[in-house]
């Protein structure tokens, strides 16, 4: 049943705080299958060979972090201007330098400036890879796929953003720019809020998956996902990841 102080705390969770890639607000409300592989397992066997480093999109510097201390020179780039101060507080301390560039445009380096580029999450540019990637160097992927959460966004009409992030296409584009694909792995899993209101955030968060959500615009599909929470019906979705794992020729 949805009353009044349940919307008022759907409108709480939606103005709370997320900074960053870090989703601690809701930790315990939501339960997320991982993937089969260990992307930061499989990241820091190759780092642990690698002397000049490039992690893309860093976020927050969340992920990256974890894999300190670097053998060498260690870079993160990231293009949200939010996310800069958060992930410089995170990494400098650790020797990595942040600078806020992406893929989305050319990064401000030289030709074959790096043994390893990792990207978690992050949009990808093929050409740029290459060109920033020196002969032999690896290039280490954990992407969300194109459909992913599409059954959370049919809750609310929307359709998926960036339908072609998939493992097929993406591969393509990198064996076209000369890469070797050493490894390219799918996986589907659930996620399942516990309740709406980490949902909200979530959706608050991540803006893609129903673009210009907010509490009011939205509220009869949060009301009708209250009442499937109310019938003892999880609410339980679809996450779609992949990985890749190339080698510059």
């Amino acid at each position: 049943m949805v009353t009044e102080p349940l919307i008022d705390q759907w409108t709480r969770d939606a103005a709370a705080p997320f900074q960053g890639w870090d989703f601690s607000y809701v930790r315990e409300r939501l339960v997320e299958a991982k993937p089969d592989w260990d992307y930061l397992a499989l990241a820091s066997a190759i780092a642990a060979q690698s002397y000049d480093i490039l992690d893309v999109d860093t976020g927050g510097g969340e992920a990256f972090s974890s894999l300190a201390p670097f053998p060498g020179r260690a870079t993160a780039v990231e293009g949200y201007p939010p996310n800069i101060d958060v992930a410089r507080r995170r990494l400098e301390p650790l020797g990595v330098s942040v600078l806020q560039a992406d893929t989305a445009s050319d990064m401000p380096f030289e030709n074959d400036a790096f043994d390893l580029v990792l990207n978690r999450h992050g949009g990808i540019r093929p050409d740029e890879i290459h060109r920033v990637l020196r002969a032999g160097g690896v290039f280490l992927t954990q992407q969300v796929g194109g459909d992913n959460l599409a059954d959370l966004g049919g809750c609310f009409g929307t359709k998926s953003v960036w339908p072609n992030n998939t493992l097929d296409r993406i591969a393509q584009q990198l064996r076209a720019m000369g890469f070797d694909i050493r490894r390219g792995e799918e996986w589907r899993g659930p996620v399942t809020f516990l309740d709406v209101g980490a949902l909200v955030y979530f959706l608050r968060a991540v803006p893609w998956v129903v673009e210009g959500f907010d509490v009011d615009s939205h509220l009869g599909s949060l009301k009708a996902l209250q009442a499937r929470l109310d019938s003892g019906r999880p609410l339980q979705f679809t996450y779609t990841r992949f990985l890749i794992e190339a080698v510059k020729g």
